[in-house]
């Protein structure tokens, strides 16, 4: 899933760029004592492969000679440094941004810059050691970057002394330990906080509350345990928060109500318990929620209808009980609600019906009654709907969805009966899944004119036919799911189907647990549409005949599943070329002769099993730690880890 906060590190290395040119300020003479502090600190770098300290040159100015350098006017604080900028992230003459990168440590001299305002040092990814603690000395400090480096070590104690900090970024580094709880008392002005994807742990200070012109605060991905602050509350301005992958645990407080100004918030991928808060009502700014990957309990409170400028709804992986509030037809501005894998009960508020700018709407996995309502029809920018393992009783697939524009619709286990409805043959879906349904007859010809189909999975239904040559025209299909059904014929149809060149060719085939009967191909390696396979599962079918060595140059084949298939002859060598194998399942077959040691020494193969076959000689030597029950069935076979062979 695409979450708006993906983008968000782009958009803080432009602030950053933007604070630069705002600070910039005419070069003076250097001052001697900043001169000798940005000489240390390039004698502590050890690798600069872009020279980005190359200007610096002893007995040059390095206020109007060294690159990323500004000094104040001569005439204010006597030309001290006031800005150090030499990030990763650099642009050439013609203004294109390039990566580069440098080496070494941080320098404890920095801290003599005492008028600096502004250090930029981020993203330069090998930036090894701990942050100086003299940098507490720099009471002048407003912003502070270090992104994306490799710092290690706890945020210095002395940081409290840097009273005039705004923006403090120490994202997407090693650094550990407790957030100092006195660190916030002192840091008044700062606006924004950015410690995500480190290692700090304990719990996040109450202390935070301290920081009443915050408008972000970025922690996700670190350890911090424990519960959200009700101090919280007192960031009135914060229109940022994430907290997302941690082990915070408790429930979320009453006090995040108090945060009118929050547009976006991520609670998500941590232990939170108890019910989502009345108060949640109360953040009118929020247009982005995700509290997902949690154990919240309770039902979604009435007051969530009061978030109208919210447009994505993300509460999946939860316990939420109870009924869908009707109010949720109140959120005018919804693009996207993600409802799944709850206890949800109670059939679907019809109210739904009023989201005209909903595009996702995901509430499988729950515990929703029929009837589906009609108004639904109403959703005209629903693009996926997924209603899939509800006891929604169906029986058979609504006609209005003919009148959405769908492009996703899943409705697996939902208890749909019968055959396919006619108008899905003129439909322009991209993924379906009818899976886990009562489902029965032929697959008609027409599921050939579906050709928009990527996705389609019509397993564990009761199917009985061959494959249509109309499959043939399902140029774009990609993943092919049709396991227990009573599906017969020849495969060939679907291996040798059309693609649409760049796309079309298949990702994954499941056929297994029906009645196809083979040989297979010799030649399904070489056939278009198999080209980028990466699982292959067939088993359980009466297929016979021997195993392709052609299959073999399908190099991205990952999962190779014939097990069941009363395939003979013998494992031909030539699957050793499928170099990414990862599972091989041979087993319950009639296979002769011995195992190849190039199959069995694939470098990233972690399960094999031919168990039940007719196959003898020696197992030959190997890496992988297979257990006998993968040899098990082969009279023949013998050495480890079946007993030793016995010496002729």
């Amino acid at each position: 899933m695409e979450i708006p906060s993906s983008s968000s590190k782009q958009a803080a290395l432009l602030a950053i760029t933007s604070i630069f040119i705002l600070f910039w300020v005419p070069s003076q003479a250097c001052h001697p004592v900043d001169q000798e502090a940005l000489l240390e600190f390039k004698a502590g770098i050890t690798s600069d492969p872009s020279g980005l300290l190359s200007s610096w040159i002893p007995f040059s100015d390095c206020c109007s000679d060294w690159a990323g350098v500004s000094c104040s006017p001569s005439s204010v604080n006597n030309g001290r440094v006031v800005n150090l900028s030499r990030p990763g992230l650099v642009s050439d003459t013609t203004g294109f941004l390039f990566a580069t990168s440098m080496s070494g440590t941080l320098s404890p001299f920095l801290g003599n810059l005492s008028f600096l305002r502004l250090l930029d040092l981020s993203g330069l990814k090998d930036i090894t050691g701990p942050v100086p603690a003299e940098i507490g000395r720099l009471n002048q400090l407003e912003h502070l970057f270090l992104v994306s480096n490799r710092l290690s070590g706890s945020i210095p104690s002395t940081f409290v002394h840097v009273h005039n900090l705004k923006r403090l970024y120490l994202s997407d580094n090693l650094m550990s330990g407790h957030v100092p709880g006195n660190l916030f008392f002192t840091m008044r002005l700062l606006i924004e906080l950015d410690l995500s994807g480190n290692r700090f742990s304990g719990p996040v200070p109450s202390s935070i509350g301290e920081l009443d012109a915050l408008t972000r605060l970025d922690l996700h991905e670190n350890i911090f345990s424990g519960s959200i602050p009700p101090s919280i509350g007192n960031l009135r301005r914060l229109k940022y928060l994430d907290l997302s992958g941690n082990r915070i645990a408790g429930p979320i407080p009453l006090s995040i109500g108090r945060l009118s100004s929050l547009e976006l918030l991520y609670l998500n991928g941590n232990l939170i318990s108890g019910s989502i808060p009345f108060s949640i009502g109360s953040l009118a700014s929020l247009t982005f929620c995700r509290i997902s990957e949690n154990r919240l309990t309770g039902e979604i409170p009435p007051s969530i209808g009061n978030l109208t400028r919210i447009q994505r709804l993300i509460l999946e992986n939860n316990r939420l009980s109870g009924k869908l509030p009707s109010t949720i037809g109140d959120l005018a501005a919804l693009t996207g609600i993600y409802l799944s894998n709850n206890r949800l009960k109670g059939s679907i508020p019809s109210s739904i019906g009023n989201l005209k700018k909903l595009q996702t709407l995901d509430m499988s996995r729950n515990r929703l009654s029929g009837p589906v309502p009609h108004m639904m029809v109403r959703l005209e920018s629903l693009q996926s709907l997924d209603l899939s393992f509800n006891p929604l009783r169906l029986v058979t697939l609504p006609s209005w969805l003919s009148e959405l524009r769908l492009f996703r619709l899943l409705l697996a286990g939902t208890g749909i009966i019968g055959r396919l409805p006619g108008w899905l043959s003129w439909s322009s879906l991209s993924t379906l899944d009818l899976s886990s349904n009562g489902l029965n007859g032929p697959l008609p010809e027409w599921i050939g004119n579906m050709t928009s189909l990527a996705f389609l999975n019509l397993s564990n239904n009761g199917f009985r036919s061959s494959i249509p040559i109309g499959f043939k025209n399902l140029s774009l299909l990609m993943d092919l799911d049709l396991h227990s059904n009573k599906f017969h014929g020849h495969i060939g149809n679907i291996f040798s189907k059309n693609v649409a060149d760049p796309l079309g060719y298949f990702n994954s085939i499941d056929l297994s647990d029906n009645m196809f009967t083979g040989p297979m191909d010799e030649q399904v390696g070489d056939m278009p549409a198999m080209s980028s396979i990466e699982t292959l599962v067939l088993s359980n079918n009466p297929l016979g005949g021997s195993i392709p060595r052609s299959i073999g140059k399908q190099v991205q084949l990952q999962r190779l599943e014939l097990a069941g298939n009363r395939l003979s002859g013998t494992i031909p060598l030539d699957l050793s070329n499928a170099k990414g194998l990862v599972a091989v399942s041979l087993s319950r077959n009639m296979l002769t002769g011995g195992i190849p040691a190039d199959v069995l020494n694939l470098n990233d193969l972690k399960e094999f099993d031919v168990s039940g076959n007719r196959l003898s000689g020696r197992i030959p030597p190997h890496r992988g730690d297979f257990p006998a029950s993968a040899f098990l069935g082969n009279a023949g076979l013998c050495g480890a880890p079946l007993p030793p062979c016995k010496e002729a």
